[in-house]
């Protein structure tokens, strides 16, 4: 009786909880959140200061009493509390919002949640994400794999007895698998990923250059320039970086061409390529001929890397194709969860009343 009630006055919502973004997808209204999942709080008191764009423009800039910080790592939880905060801020955000006239009233915060994590999270991490979901205000919270929703998002056919390979390129994790009959055959989840890109571009800048960048500089870097694949002639393409000069500790400015941030792409996106192969050479060949014909698809922010699947698809010697619009891949799967239950309990992997 109860949950009806809840039902009839508070929206059911999909999350995308990534390490870099997090985007919420209201049911009937689609996506209204996409925020950078970032927290600022005061180191003394632990007040919440600010919450994601307005968060991440403090990293890097806060004084000493004041923190800016980034609760989830590789896909997982590192600070519980940061997180439940964020996430009962973004699930009272969509509520917010009464319709005109003397009988509209605002929602009441608790909805049935849906969310995406990495397939390779142990069950501890697993219950720590539904718990802190439960504790933000969610009725009900549901968790499923980011390969399997990704894939649904991309309205790919996950419930035939067809072979289908997603990757899932994110801010911590690169999630591989293969998906038939509604389930995963294979999956492997790798935590490089985005992050781990920006790592590789200030390593080659200090060691190359002698020169101090930070993350948010070098994520501007790759995202401007960028490539895993030579670009022909816009490899010419260059960015102005600006750090500080490690012989002298002062400020220091640089022109760098995309081939070299390319050259410094380049380790991590091989253990990338050397996971995908891995993945292939353990699938069954029944599966393996379907994913032949198919070819292998991509989601996430890091599929938008220029030249990416022109990389994995010479490395690979298949078709790759990119989803439309890769970045809200998973939350649009969660999305379409929430209005196929059947789907839902095929393909959670853990969920349930508070």
């Amino acid at each position: 009786m109860f949950g009806k009630i809840w039902q009839a006055f508070s929206y059911d919502i999909g999350i995308d909880l990534g390490t870099v973004n997090t985007l919420v997808l209201v049911k009937g209204k689609g996506i209204l959140i996409r925020e950078p999942t970032v927290v600022a709080i005061h180191k003394k008191t632990r007040q919440i200061l600010a919450i994601g764009g307005e968060a991440k423009r403090m990293l890097g800039r806060t004084p000493a009493a004041i923190e800016a910080i980034r609760p989830l790592r590789d896909g997982v939880i590192s600070d519980f509390d940061t997180t439940e905060a964020m996430l009962r801020y973004f699930i009272h955000k969509v509520h917010d919002n009464p319709g005109k006239g003397i009988f509209s009233l605002p929602r009441i915060p608790r909805p049935r949640v849906v969310v995406g994590i990495p397939s390779g999270v142990t069950p501890v991490e697993r219950r720590a994400v539904q718990d802190a979901c439960l504790s933000a205000g969610a009725r009900e919270a549901y968790l499923i794999e980011e390969p399997m929703a990704a894939a649904i998002g991309a309205k790919l056919p996950v419930e035939d007895p067809e072979g289908i390979l997603i990757i899932d390129i994110g801010g911590g994790t690169t999630e591989i698998a293969v998906i038939s009959l509604g389930g995963m055959v294979l999956n492997k989840s790798l935590r490089i990923a985005g992050d781990e890109l920006d790592e590789e571009i200030i390593n080659y800048m200090r060691v190359r250059y002698g020169m101090l960048i930070g993350e948010r500089t070098a994520e501007e870097a790759k995202i401007e320039i960028g490539s895993a694949y030579p670009l022909g002639e816009k490899d010419d393409m260059a960015t102005v970086i600006r750090g500080r000069d490690l012989l002298n500790g002062l400020p220091k400015s640089l022109k760098v061409s995309a081939s070299e941030i390319r050259e410094a792409l380049t380790p991590t996106l091989s253990q990338m390529v050397s996971g995908i192969q891995e993945i292939l050479e353990e699938t069954p060949p029944e599966l393996l001929t379907d994913i032949v014909e198919r070819g292998i698809f991509l989601a996430g922010g890091g599929a938008l890397l220029r030249g990416l699947d022109k990389k994995i698809a010479e490395e690979t010697k298949l078709p790759v194709y990119i989803s439309d619009d890769p970045l809200t891949t998973v939350v649009r799967g969660c999305g379409e969860v929430l209005d196929n239950l059947d789907l839902l309990s095929k393909v959670k992997v853990t969920g349930g009343l508070r």
